[in-house]
């Protein structure tokens, strides 16, 4: 059963010439039943802040604690 998470930065970040802001909200679903949409090295939200912003996750060192989650199902 998949889970749906809206993720939401809690401010802006500028890193390593990207840039992430509060208004850059995803919503991503997850194949495995989870609690924390990051616990695999949050490969879905990469993928989606890649697609949708052009966002890169990993060259921006961005943490869990740079979001909020919320469980939409």
């Amino acid at each position: 059963m998949s889970k749906v998470y809206r993720i939401t930065p809690k401010a802006i970040h500028r890193t390593n010439n990207t840039v992430l802001t509060p208004e850059m909200e995803i919503i991503v679903t997850l194949e495995r039943h989870t609690s924390d949409p990051f616990y695999n090295g949050a490969k879905e939200i990469k993928a989606m802040y890649m697609d949708r912003y052009g966002f890169d996750y990993e060259r921006a060192n961005a943490t869990k604690a740079w979001f909020d989650y919320e469980r939409l199902d």
